[in-house]
């Protein structure tokens, strides 16, 4: 069997993945759908179809919520955005090219930032806004609410369970 043969048939093999997990999901399973919905499932964040936000969680503050298979510090944002950004994260990585590695969907953390309160701390530095903006290690860890414990967000011993599901 040739390599083109083999990633022929990979591909195919991922499609029927791809297609069940659609079924599922109702949605094309892309990062940021299957993303979604894992949101929904985990934190009973309602979606809507609002520009700019993915939903709400159930106090009513909008959320756009990013999955980041591998975590290099960088965050899509909007000047006028959603109240919260939840980021589910896979490992921490330094920014470097994507060649001879992997970018496995896994969540090994999850972030929760104020919005408001990121925009400011961009602007404040001079830093640009909108996609890969670069955001603080300080201001990363401060928003972690999963698997560290975080006061401002408490996550559940059952969603705590789910989200250990996506771990690497």
């Amino acid at each position: 069997m040739t390599a083109i043969d083999r990633v022929a048939e990979l591909i195919q093999e991922r499609n029927r993945i791809d297609a069940e997990l659609a079924e599922r999901i109702g949605r094309p399973a892309l990062t940021a759908h299957l993303g979604e919905w894992i949101a929904v499932q985990v934190f009973g964040i309602v979606l809507e179809t609002s520009k700019g936000i993915n939903g709400r969680f159930r106090d009513g503050r909008s959320v756009d919520v990013k999955w980041y298979p591998k975590r290099e510090g960088l965050l899509d944002l909007k000047e006028e955005g959603p109240d919260l950004y939840l980021v589910l994260a896979g490992p921490k990585v330094p920014p470097a090219s994507s060649r001879g590695t992997t970018r496995p969907l896994v969540i090994d953390a999850v972030y929760l930032f104020d919005a408001a309160a990121l925009v400011a701390d961009l602007r404040a530095r001079g830093r640009r806004i909108g996609t890969a903006s670069s955001v603080r290690t300080e201001l990363w860890a401060a928003a972690e609410i999963y698997p560290r414990r975080n006061p401002l967000f408490s996550v559940a011993a059952e969603q705590r369970e789910l989200l250990a599901l996506f771990g690497s």
